[in-house]
């Protein structure tokens, strides 16, 4: 699973991808340490998340280059909301009741990383919006299986949080991203120049930072 330009985008924003995918949140849930509420927390807010990334997804629908990517584009909206499923029955779990978390306001940083990325393909054209989204959609395949091999707890049910992992350490989200991979190549082919590239970069990086404080609302439960 990689990508010319992703591995690129990740080798220059090194400081923020680090900060992002070893979080302490994200340790939390290798080692199951990560506190019920925050959890909790994260659970709802990535649920309203979601919702909004598919809207992104919709952007990408309008914006594609041609009708492979077009279909692309579709298929990851059905994802996402196939995702939402996941999450409603991950909160049914942690005792959270679909009414409630439906109820839920946004947090700040919910609403600040979903914006920039719908910003980011209004503004932009397809490459701009895929690679704003790409550090979600590939980072938590990362996270996913960086925490199946080293995490603990998870195969004796001590880890609360093994679930999670497997969903996305599965072969079906590492397919997804390996998808979106494929596909960010592909527009750089059709729209990277030399000269566009520090643009992107700071799309990216500051995605990247969205995402790490994605982890720390979390965290701390910052509404």
């Amino acid at each position: 699973m990689s990508s010319v330009l992703f591995e690129r985008l990740k080798r220059d924003a090194a400081p923020a991808w680090s900060s992002y995918v070893d979080h302490v949140f994200v340790r939390g849930l290798g080692d199951g340490s990560l506190p019920r509420a925050s959890f909790q927390h994260y659970l709802v807010q990535d649920y309203l998340f979601l919702i909004e990334f598919a809207r992104a997804y919709a952007i990408g629908v309008y914006k594609a280059p041609d009708l492979a990517e077009m279909r692309k584009a579709s298929d990851g909206i059905a994802a996402i909301l196939g995702e939402t499923s996941l999450h409603l029955r991950l909160c049914a779990e942690w005792g959270l009741s679909p009414d409630a978390v439906a109820s839920t306001r946004q947090a700040r940083a919910t609403v600040a990383y979903t914006r920039f990325v719908q910003e980011a393909g209004l503004r932009g054209d397809m490459l701009d919006l895929v690679v704003a989204l790409s550090p979600c959609v590939v980072g938590y395949a990362e996270i996913g299986s960086a925490l199946a091999a080293s995490g603990s707890g998870l195969n004796d049910g001590s880890n609360a949080y093994a679930p999670w992992i497997r969903e996305y350490a599965g072969e079906g989200y590492q397919a997804l991203a390996a998808d979106s991979l494929a596909q960010i190549d592909r527009l750089a082919a059709l729209f990277l120049t030399e000269a566009r590239y520090p643009r992107l970069l700071a799309t990216f990086d500051e995605a990247v930072r969205l995402e790490a404080d994605f982890w720390q609302m979390g965290l701390s439960l910052a509404a």
